[in-house]
């Protein structure tokens, strides 16, 4: 049987994405891109388990590796999937934590939020209550070996946050200096690279 790399793309991000990482694996690994359809994580649970399971019976070895968001949605739904490796870039961790600082940005307090169900931020963003119980009640669980890869100036996650959960999780944890959340210049992206060959 072959082996098989699934990418699960951040948001605003596509499954062709899964193509940049051919040229770090043999003719013996499949790449392929999840195209996943949903947009919060009790959704993603079971889109997730339900499309791994579909798959995981035709692979020897399965690695996974997920960004932003998708990492997110990975960390809550896969733990228990037979993932032999993970590489994270960018993931969000806290997702409690991210809303919790949303909220106070726009000067909304919980029992505000609870009581409206949903509001609209300044920015654009819905905050809502259904999803921040959510996220509050389902804690991640993670075992599976893995590697994460931050930058310092991530906006959506403290370098205090990212330490402490790969501290937690037992990850390898690589950090770029005066990167951003999305790698995408030249720099980044050759930074990047080379961790993914050093990790892989």
């Amino acid at each position: 049987m072959k082996n098989v790399v699934i990418y699960v793309h951040g948001k605003g991000g596509n499954a062709e994405e899964a193509n940049h990482y051919k040229q770090f694996f043999d003719d013996n690994f499949e790449i392929i891109g999840f195209d996943y359809k949903s947009l919060n994580p009790w959704d993603a649970k079971i889109e997730f388990i339900n499309y791994f399971n579909s798959i995981i019976s035709k692979y020897n070895k399965i690695y996974l590796i997920a960004n932003s968001i998708g990492a997110y949605f990975s960390l809550i739904s896969l733990s228990h999937m037979p993932i032999d490796k993970a590489m994270l870039i960018s993931p969000i961790v806290d997702m409690e934590r991210i809303l919790l600082d949303m909220m106070t940005y726009e000067n909304i307090t919980e029992d505000e939020l609870m009581l409206k169900k949903e509001i609209k931020t300044s920015f654009g963003e819905f905050l809502s209550w259904q999803y921040f119980s959510y996220v509050r009640k389902n804690t991640i669980h993670w075992d599976i070996p893995t590697n994460i890869l931050f930058a310092d100036n991530d906006n959506m996650t403290s370098v205090d946050t990212m330490t402490n959960f790969a501290n937690k999780i037992n990850a390898n944890l690589t950090i770029m200096r005066d990167g951003e959340h999305w790698f995408h210049t030249d720099d980044q992206m050759i930074f990047l690279d080379n961790w993914f060959k050093e990790n892989i």
